[in-house]
């Protein structure tokens, strides 16, 4: 099952909770209905006045239980993926942090968030759980969140951590996310009703309130009622995620044992996986592990042997009771564990430092890749994407990673990426930023220039990426005037070339849905079929077909052959539009609205663009990436060339 399947999937999730939710709000008004019937005595009154009565009682019941889960649902989507974990206690991890652990935290945050083509998303620890645990939260990867417990920090040596946040990692790029925060917005709007019944119960005490008071209690019981069936709804959408996500952490560190380490020190320390904060339910079924101890039937969590069996078939379920006698006096200590095994060598030397300024890349490689190989990355990324998104980071010096990682050196650098070599264009850039900023802090930009003038284009968009962490944690109003700047320096030459183009384009479209939790374009589904879809698919490929190859003939032949695999029997002609890359900005509304498979076909037929000559560029991968990113299907980095693997210098 590929990235579009499993998004079918998810959307059939969707749609099933909903189903749900309509069948268990019809239960909860049946019941209260049926008990006002005969308990306030309607049968012995008229017709009309008994469907009255029920009618208002109907309408508050579905005003209380619609009303509060949508506002919950789009409070927490407007909060981001931050505010559910702040609501349990989290701390945010400062990019810049150097803290060993919170450090070695980032660290593979960071390399797992390269390697999956998404946004780094926002850290934070639990302090004060013990448990062995952690969650991604969020309404898109923009605006995610990754939450750990201090437990996970000190007892999971590095493999472990990573398989941990590998796991999380897929329940971010597979939309499960989403799910998760509609599933709380569900089951706070049925639970509501528990709350409104305890008011309505306290406030008809008194002269005249008996018949307030058994609405009250009609309510209370209702409440319960859709408590218990809302943690059958958790359950039954939770349990098969987990072993996916189980499945998908496997392949991206290419080692079980990490992930399964993880899942036997949870059952072998007392402390397990759970959680103490008293909102723990709201939060259970995006857990890791189970936060609090539930039946069966209610549990989102398939048990802990059969998740360690599926990683491990050679365990046995009694050997939780012996790690739990070995620990019960000496807890493991995750770093020291790192350093027995020689994980944490990256602290104290590790691989070469990359200097200062690196060699550019060759402007054309021979990199072999096929539309299936690029289809099963996307949403996917394997073992080779992760050593791919070590060596990335590993190669970008380590003054441009520390300033990429703090809040107030951020800007000038992510403005320094797109400081032009001529001079004219230079100047007006200058001019731009000296009447928003003023002189010092372009000096600080012009400081930044020369070193990225001299880095590996390929590295360019990954310390973007880098950079979008702390870029994300300035003001929402400087955010906007980042996102108005950085259009204006692109433009300053009167060109917009491929790697402007994508870190213009991505920022934008990162920052938008940091700001306002949505695309820059409504959501509206598209078919491939459709004239103007298909007219956007023709720019994009033309557009692709020209920058692979300065032959018409060959940006033709490139053109036919995706526009054959997407739109057979289409008879739009190889056009490249006037006004360049800027064409496509219309096009990315009615692409981002594909469906699934339309989405899959639109990226094979791109990748048979790319490398119909069979020479794939820096600038043409970066161009991919990026489309790929604005149809919200995350492609890991193909690698462009055999480099030494490591980790990345002076990191644990």
């Amino acid at each position: 099952m590929n990235f579009f399947e499993r998004q079918t999937q998810v959307r059939k999730v969707s749609a099933r909770l909903v189903f749900l939710f309509i069948a268990a709000v019809v239960g909860i008004i049946v019941v209260v209905d049926a008990a006002a019937f005969f308990l306030l005595g309607l049968y012995e009154q008229g017709a009309g006045n008994a469907i009255n009565v029920l009618f208002w009682i109907t309408l508050l019941m579905l005003l209380v239980i619609v009303g509060t889960s949508l506002f919950r649902m789009l409070s927490l989507r407007n909060g981001g993926g931050g505010k559910v974990a702040q609501s349990l206690g989290g701390v945010y991890v400062p990019e810049d942090t150097t803290d060993p652990q919170l450090r070695r935290l980032r660290n593979v945050v960071e390399e797992i968030a390269i390697a999956s083509g998404t946004p780094v998303p926002e850290l934070y620890v639990l302090p004060n759980e013990q448990g062995i645990n952690a969650f991604a939260a969020g309404w898109s990867t923009a605006d995610a969140a990754v939450a750990v417990t201090r437990g996970t920090l000190e007892r999971l040596n590095r493999d472990e951590l990573q398989g941990v946040i590998a796991h999380e990692f897929s329940h971010v790029v597979n939309g499960d996310m989403r799910l998760n925060i509609r599933l709380m917005g569900v089951l706070f709007g049925i639970l509501a009703l528990a709350v409104v019944g305890r008011i309505a119960l306290y406030s008809g005490r008194g002269r005249n309130g008996a018949p307030i008071m058994v609405i009250g209690l009609f309510a209370i019981v209702a409440g319960y009622i859709g408590l218990f069936c809302g943690r059958l709804i958790k359950a039954a959408v939770s349990r098969q995620r987990e072993y996916l996500a189980d499945a998908s952490a496997v392949q991206f560190t290419r080692q079980a044992d990490g992930i399964a380490g993880a899942l036997k020190k949870i059952g072998g320390l007392d402390a397990g996986s759970r959680l103490r904060s008293g909102k723990t339910d709201d939060v259970s079924h995006m857990l890791f592990g189970e936060g609090r101890r539930f039946s069966s039937l209610f549990a989102t969590h398939p048990p802990l042997p059969k998740r360690i069996q599926q990683l491990d078939p050679t365990f046995d379920p009694n050997e939780l009771h012996e790690l739990n006698q070995r620990w019960s006096s000496r807890p493991p200590n995750g770093m020291a564990e790192d350093a027995a095994l020689g994980l944490a060598e990256g602290s104290t030397g590790g691989a070469p430092q990359a200097p200062a300024a690196t060699q550019a890349a060759a402007p054309s490689q021979r990199i072999p890749v096929s539309p299936e190989s690029v289809l099963a990355g996307i949403g996917d990324p394997s073992a080779g994407s992760y050593e791919q998104g070590q060596q990335l980071l590993s190669r970008i010096p380590a003054e441009l990673r520390d300033r990429a990682r703090r809040v107030d050196t951020v800007v000038p650098l992510v403005y320094g990426l797109l400081i032009a070599d001529d001079d004219q264009a230079r100047q007006h850039q200058h001019a731009t930023l000296t009447a928003r900023y003023g002189q010092a802090f372009v000096d600080a930009v012009a400081r930044e220039a020369p070193a990225l003038r001299g880095l590996d284009p390929e590295l360019r968009l990954p310390l973007a990426e880098l950079a979008f962490s702390a870029l994300r944690r300035r003001e929402p109003q400087e955010l906007r005037q980042i996102m108005h700047t950085i259009g204006e320096l692109v433009r300053a030459d009167g060109r917009v070339d491929v790697f402007e183009y994508c870190l213009s384009t991505l920022l934008h479209i990162e920052l938008h849905e940091v700001l306002y939790h949505r695309p820059p374009w409504r959501e509206r589904r598209q078919r491939l079929g459709e004239k103007t879809t298909a007219h956007a698919v023709a720019r994009l490929f033309a557009l692709f077909a020209r920058i692979g190859s300065d032959d018409p003939a060959a940006g033709q032949a490139a053109y036919d052959a995706g526009m054959g695999r997407v739109l057979p029997g289409a008879s739009i002609p190889f056009a490249v539009p006037d006004e360049g890359l800027v064409a496509l900005d219309a096009a990315w509304p009615l692409l981002d609205g594909l469906h699934g498979q339309d989405k899959a076909r639109l990226v094979e037929g791109l990748v048979l663009v790319i490398s119909h000559d069979g020479v794939m560029t820096v600038a043409e991968l970066e161009l991919l990436r990026t489309v790929c990113g604005l149809l919200h299907a995350p492609l890991p980095p193909i690698a462009t060339a055999a480099r030494p693997t490591g980790p990345v210098p002076g990191q644990a």
